[in-house]
């Protein structure tokens, strides 16, 4: 009788805490993509340029997750590895980003071209990248985005090469 009490009452005890283990709120780490640690190196804040002026903010693993997230659901298409599809001799290197006109390597600089998409030489709009409006992205969520895109630039090896050993 003993043993079946004892049984019983470990029974319900697991019943009773392994759905609040389940339901229980993730650590903020969980949030961080493996690829962002590993190959962006992104363990702690990054600080990327905001604007020509110098100013810079700091941006964590989870803000380049979301912005991760965010390019696989809406520019991946396009751009596998930072290649363009649309037109394979401009990729998203940060050599194709710093020759752009105008420059496409601050934050605020992507977020005004994913806002109002140009040609390369700025001349006139290109409907080849989609128009990003605030309805669509918040500011936030566009600054996360063009933060993914410019350390990947600057680390992610191969992207936006036409040789992944360059």
């Amino acid at each position: 009788m003993l043993r079946r009490g004892v049984f019983v009452s470990f029974l319900l005890g697991i019943l009773i805490i392994l759905p609040l283990v389940l339901l229980a709120p993730q650590p903020v780490l969980a949030a961080a993509d493996s690829y962002v640690t590993r190959y962006l190196k992104v363990s702690e804040p990054v600080a990327l340029e905001l604007d020509a002026e110098g100013h810079t903010r700091l941006f964590s693993a989870e803000n380049f997750s979301a912005g991760k997230r965010l390019f696989e659901q809406n520019c991946l298409n396009c751009h596998v590895g930072g290649a363009t599809l649309p037109d394979p001799t401009i990729s998203l290197s940060l050599t194709a980003l710093s020759g752009a006109t105008p420059p496409r390597t601050s934050i605020n600089s992507l977020v005004s071209y994913l806002r109002q998409p140009m040609t390369y030489d700025g001349s006139e709009e290109t409907f080849w990248c989609r128009q990003v409006p605030e309805s669509w992205m918040q500011q936030a969520e566009i600054e996360n985005l063009s933060a993914f895109v410019i350390r990947a630039a600057q680390k992610a090896p191969g992207w936006g090469v036409d040789n992944f050993e360059s």
